[in-house]
């Protein structure tokens, strides 16, 4: 019990960490993607997008003194073809799909994967869910999932609960998360606060991975 990371500091030891970076691709983050496509074309209310470039651009900024510290880069990359998915959850999908093979689309938006980054590909909103991910960070001897990405109340939330209960301390980059609905992103961080971890500006986490000049040039959002 003593030995239990109580601490932002203690739980975020670089080389027992991974920073998780969450569905960072063009369907879900840039104009003229699949979520900001099909909302303007149904008449809803639109999803904001304009955010999401900055947003990218801190994760690269933690992802690089993420590396140089030793800490791990993991890339969650949602593939929706149908054929991929349950019953269940077609049936909350409009027809035509989202971050399918092969496409512009599932590409990852501004940021891009760097040789020794694990790279998993998902088919649900949870990054742990029938994939190998758990097995991966296991032989780093990863312990923190610090959690940056999209949307924060969807793929964020469901693969952080998940690691959450497969025994991993969580830290969410508030200001490295975002989502088109802002109270589920509030509400995200909130239940994460109070059941789940730690909640922590780039700033901070850029100071414990050693970079305290990448942390004094964060792009603002």
């Amino acid at each position: 019990m003593n030995n239990i990371p109580r601490t932002l500091a203690e739980k975020v030891r670089p080389r027992h960490t991974a920073l998780m970076i969450v569905d960072m691709q063009n369907d879900f983050c840039a104009q003229g993607g699949y979520l900001q496509r099909t909302r303007a074309e149904s008449g809803r209310n639109p999803i904001r997008v304009d955010e999401n470039a900055a947003i990218a651009d801190r994760i690269g900024v933690l992802a690089d003194a993420a590396r140089r510290s030793g800490a791990t880069v993991a890339w969650l990359r949602s593939i929706y073809d149908f054929k991929y998915l349950a019953d269940a959850h077609i049936a909350m999908r409009d027809g035509e799909g989202c971050c399918l093979e092969g496409t512009w689309g599932a590409d990852f938006f501004r940021i891009q994967p760097r040789d020794g980054d694990v790279v998993v590909d998902k088919h649900t909103f949870s990054g742990f869910h029938e994939t190998g991910l758990h097995a991966r960070l296991q032989e780093r001897g990863i312990e923190t999932l610090v959690m940056t990405g999209v949307a924060t109340n969807v793929c964020v939330d469901s693969t952080l609960r998940h690691g959450f209960f497969l025994g991993y301390h969580i830290v969410v980059a508030e200001d490295g998360v975002g989502s088109g609905n802002p109270v589920g992103h509030e509400g995200t961080l909130s239940t994460v606060k109070v059941n789940f971890g730690e909640i922590a500006t780039s700033s901070e986490l850029l100071r414990l991975f050693g970079s305290h000049a990448a942390a004094d040039a964060l792009p603002a959002l």
